[in-house]
C-alpha cells in the first residue's frame, strides 16, 4: 500500500511542488526477520567511506564486500520489483544495491543532498547511476530508539519520518535531508537510489498523477475517455523517458 504526499516549497508560494511516497508492508516480515539478521552476522564498516568529504555522516554501513552482502541486496530489489504502487511512482530504469546503515548513540547524518551521479561497482562490473529518488527502508521498531528521525527540509517546514519496520520511504534525491543524531538504541534501516526512466521531476509527478487518478477512477469513467487519457499516459513516458 502506497502513501502520496505533496508538500509545496515554501509557507506561502505554492507554484511548485515535490511529491513523496511512503509505502507501508514494502517488506513482509520474513524479510524483516532475515535483514535483520544479516544485519548482526555481516561487518559494518564506518559510513564515510561512501562520502569522505562529509564531516557529518558519522553512521555504520555494511561492508559490499562480503560474500554474504548480494543475497541482503536481492532481498530489496524483489520487493521493488513486486511493488506496484513504486513502479507507478518512480519509472525505475536502474535501482543501486541496497545496502544495510546502522545508527548508534551519538551518530547522525548532517544536512546533504544526494549525489547527482554515483559510482556503483558489484561483481558483475562498474557502472554510473544518476540518482533521481533517494529510499529509506525502516528495519526496527521506532520505540526502541530515541532519535535518528529522517528528515526532509523543504522550503522552511522540516518534515520527520521515523517508519515501522518494513516501511519505504522514497523521496526526490535533489531535497536536502538528514538523520537527526540517534540519543539512545540503535537505527537500522536499508537505503537504495533510484535512476528514473523520466528524470525530470515534474515531469515524472504528471504522469504519475495521471495514473493515480484513473486508478482511483476505475472503471467509473467512460471506457472511451479512459482510453484516450490512457494514450495520453503512454505518449508522454514516451516524449519524456530517457535511455
Amino acid at each position: 500500500m502506497g502513501r502520496n504526499v505533496l508538500v509545496c516549497y515554501g509557507l506561502r508560494d505554492i507554484a511548485e511542488g515535490s511529491m513523496f511516497q511512503e509505502i507501508r508492508d514494502f517488506l513482509n516480515p520474513a524479510e524483516i526477520a532475515r535483514l535483520v539478521q544479516f544485519s548482526n552476522e555481516l561487518p559494518f564498516v564506518e559510513g564515510r567511506l561512501s562520502n569522505p568529504a562529509n564531516i557529518t555522516k558519522v553512521n555504520l554501513q555494511s561492508n559490499q564486500s562480503d560474500p554474504r552482502y548480494p543475497e541482503a541486496a536481492q532481498i530489496v530489489i524483489d520487493a521493488f520489483q513486486r511493488c506496484r504502487p513504486f513502479r507507478d511512482f518512480a519509472l525505475p530504469k536502474r535501482i543501486a544495491p541496497p545496502l544495510l546503515s546502522r545508527y548508534e548513540p551519538g551518530m547522525k547524518y548532517g544536512v546533504h543532498a544526494d549525489a547527482a551521479i554515483m559510482n556503483i561497482n558489484i561483481p558483475g562490473g562498474a557502472y554510473q547511476l544518476r540518482s533521481d529518488l533517494s529510499c529509506t527502508i525502516f528495519l526496527n521498531d521506532p520505540a526502541s530508539y530515541e532519535g535518528g528521525e529522517l528528515t526532509l527540509h523543504v522550503g522552511t517546514l522540516p518534515i520527520m519520518i521515523k517508519g515501522k519496520p518494513g516501511e519505504a520511504f522514497v523521496y526526490p534525491s535533489t531535497t536536502l535531508h538528514e538523520v537527526r543524531p540517534v540519543t539512545s538504541g540503535t537505527r537500522l534501516v536499508c537505503i537504495t537510489f533510484i535512476e528514473s526512466m523520466i528524470p525530470d521531476e515534474a515531469e515524472r509527478n504528471l504522469v504519475f498523477e495521471v495514473k493515480d487518478v484513473m486508478g482511483l477512477e476505475g472503471l467509473k469513467m467512460d471506457w472511451i475517455s479512459r482510453t484516450r487519457l490512457e494514450a495520453v499516459v503512454q505518449n508522454l513516458t514516451r516524449r519524456w523517458s530517457r535511455g
